[in-house]
C-alpha cells in the first residue's frame, strides 16, 4: 500500500512573550520514536521559560534532506548514527547528548488475540498465521524498516509474507499503530515507544532478542542554530533526573 509521506510542523507552546530577553522560538526536529517524551516533557519547559518550540516530527531520513536544504533548525533529536553523521558533516556541534534506547515491538489492535512472539519460531508463526502485517515503509526514512525486512528474510518468510504487507508512511500521520488501530494491519512491527503511543493497539512482545533492533536516540544543536543556549537548556530538560520516569513509561531506556 502506497501512503504520501507527510510530516506536520507542531507548535508544542505558543505564548505572548513579553519584553523577556530570554524568550526564544525554538526550532526543533525530532524523531517519531521519541515524541511521546518531548509532547510531555517539553510544555513545562516552554512555559517556564517563556519559550516557543516549533517541532517536526518525522524519522531521521525524512529530517536529515530538509536539514540540508537550509531550514531552520536550532536542535536535532534523532538516533544516534545520524547525528554522529551530521556532526562530521559539520551540521551539529560536537558533542551529542544520549537520551534514550528503544527496540522494536510487535503490536495487535487492542482486544485482538494476542499470538506468541516469544521466540523467533513463534513469531514465525504469528506472521504466517497473519492476515496483514504493518510496517513503516523504506521510502520513509525509517530506520526500522530495512531491519524488519530483514527479519523476514532470516526468518524464511519473506516471499510468504510479502503479499500481505501494509506500509506505513512515517511521522505522526502515518504511524505504523495507526495500521493496527484502524484494522487494516492485524499485527504490526514498530520501535515499542511508538508502538505504545497508540491506546488502541497492545504490544505483545519485543522481537526475540537475536532478531531485534536497539536504537539509540540522541540529541545534537546545530551549527546554524539561532538559539543556540535556547536549545541547550531544552536538551537539559529532556536529561533531567525527573524525566527519567517519563520516558520509561513511553517504552524507552533513560541512556544519559
Amino acid at each position: 500500500m502506497n501512503r504520501i509521506a507527510r510530516t506536520s510542523a507542531v507548535v508544542i507552546s505558543i505564548f505572548a512573550v513579553t519584553a523577556s530577553a530570554q524568550a526564544a522560538e525554538i526550532d526543533a526536529f525530532v524523531s517519531t520514536a521519541i515524541k511521546a517524551v518531548t509532547d510531555e516533557l517539553l510544555p513545562p519547559f516552554a512555559r517556564e521559560n517563556r519559550h516557543t518550540i516549533v517541532a517536526i516530527f518525522a524519522p531521521s531520513g525524512a529530517l536529515i534532506p530538509r536539514l540540508d536544504r537550509g531550514e531552520p533548525v536550532d536542535v536535532f533529536l534523532t538516533d544516534a548514527t545520524a547525528i554522529d553523521e551530521l556532526i562530521a558533516r559539520g551540521k551539529i556541534m560536537p558533542g551529542r547528548i544520549n537520551l534514550a534506547r528503544t527496540g522494536i515491538g510487535v503490536a495487535v489492535r487492542k482486544g485482538a488475540p494476542r499470538p506468541d512472539v516469544s521466540t523467533a519460531q513463534a513469531l514465525k508463526r504469528a506472521l504466517l498465521a497473519a492476515k496483514s502485517i504493518g510496517h513503516a515503509a523504506p521510502s520513509s526514512g525509517s530506520i526500522t524498516a530495512a531491519h524488519i525486512q530483514g527479519v523476514f528474510a532470516r526468518l524464511g518468510i519473506a516471499a510468504e509474507v510479502a503479499p500481505k504487507i501494509k506500509l506505513a508512511a512515517g511521522g505522526p500521520n502515518g504511524r505504523v499503530s495507526v495500521l493496527v488501530s484502524s484494522g487494516e494491519a492485524e499485527i504490526g512491527l514498530q520501535q515499542v515507544s511508538e508502538l505504545m503511543s497508540n491506546p488502541e493497539v497492545e504490544v505483545i512482545g519485543m522481537l526475540p532478542t537475536e532478531l531485534q533492533q536497539t536504537t539509540l536516540y540522541s540529541a545534537g544543536v546545530t551549527t546554524s542554530a539561532r538559539q543556540p543556549e535556547a536549545a541547550k537548556a531544552m536538551i537539559r530538560a529532556l536529561t533531567a533526573p525527573s524525566a527519567a520516569a517519563v520516558y520509561k513509561a513511553k517504552g524507552l531506556d533513560p541512556a544519559w
